[in-house]
């Protein structure tokens, strides 16, 4: 495949557990799509609920999240600041409700989430962390079902539209493919993104992202046999149908390709900040 992927990686979810409701922050951009997803999950007749990626510190979305307490527990797909930024004052909303993540650094009150830990014990849901690093090194989606019903939020892992940035040095794109190949399994169960609509099937949208790259690899490939040298010149070739002011983007992931192809990335250096989308 090639260009740059702006629609939705699988079918849309055409609707979702009652026991799952979405917040979605005002943090609209090229790298948040539509804003960064806050997802609630409540089992019926359950006393407390759990919150997933509180987003930004944007005091108005915060108090959204807390009115839908109480909430038992705060759960981080990983530490990029738009999912997390409001991890603590919205724990300090909720009387001190502790907050879980992989990284130490983004876990209030409680120990951190580990790979291969339990399923965490919540008021009528199973909870099961799913150790998904690439896009980032902390990432990791959450396995969460109630009863029959099951749901996979998948953070930056996986967006409900486009693609996302494997975000080097921190991310790796090896450990990305691997982490979608894991995230292929999950056939049938919805997939609850970070960013973007929910998606119909978790499995659907993660062979479409290993095609993706794939194809992107096959891209880069090219462009260096053809005498691109550095990052930048890699992006001029490979992502030309992209938006110029994403290119920093692009440089991350081109970054991570060149790594994960044995390649020297050259003298370029990409951009300071940013998330999704390449």
């Amino acid at each position: 495949m090639s260009g740059h992927v702006t629609g939705a990686v699988a079918a849309l979810a055409e609707e979702l557990p009652d026991w799952v409701s979405l917040l979605r922050a005002p943090n609209p951009g090229p790298m948040t799509l539509d804003g960064t997803n806050t997802w609630l999950l409540r089992a019926p007749a359950a006393e407390y609920g759990i919150v997933v990626d509180p987003g930004p510190a944007d005091e108005g979305h915060l108090a959204r999240i807390a009115a839908h307490g109480p909430v038992g527990l705060i759960l981080i797909t990983h530490g990029h600041h738009d999912h997390t930024e409001g991890s603590a004052r919205l724990s300090e909303l909720l009387g001190g409700v502790p907050v879980r993540a992989v990284d130490p650094a983004h876990s209030i009150g409680a120990e951190p989430l580990t790979a291969g830990s339990e399923p965490l014990d919540l008021p009528g849901l199973a909870v099961r962390p799913v150790p998904t690093p690439g896009h980032t090194a902390d990432s990791v989606c959450l396995h969460v079902s109630y009863g029959d019903e099951q749901v996979v939020l998948t953070g930056d892992t996986i967006l409900g539209r486009g693609t996302t940035v494997v975000a080097h040095p921190d991310g790796h794109l090896g450990d990305y493919l691997t982490s979608l190949e894991v995230l292929s399994a999950y056939r049938g169960i919805a997939a609850l993104p970070g960013h973007g609509p929910a998606l119909a099937d978790c499995a659907a949208a993660a062979e479409f992202y290993l095609a993706h790259r794939r194809a992107r690899l096959d891209q880069v490939r090219a462009a260096v046999s053809a005498g691109a040298r550095t990052p930048a010149e890699v992006v001029a070739v490979v992502y030309a149908d992209v938006d110029r002011s994403l290119w920093w983007a692009a440089e991350w992931s081109v970054r991570a390709q060149l790594e994960y192809l044995g390649v020297g990335a050259g003298e370029s250096e990409p951009g300071v900040s940013g998330l999704e989308q390449t």
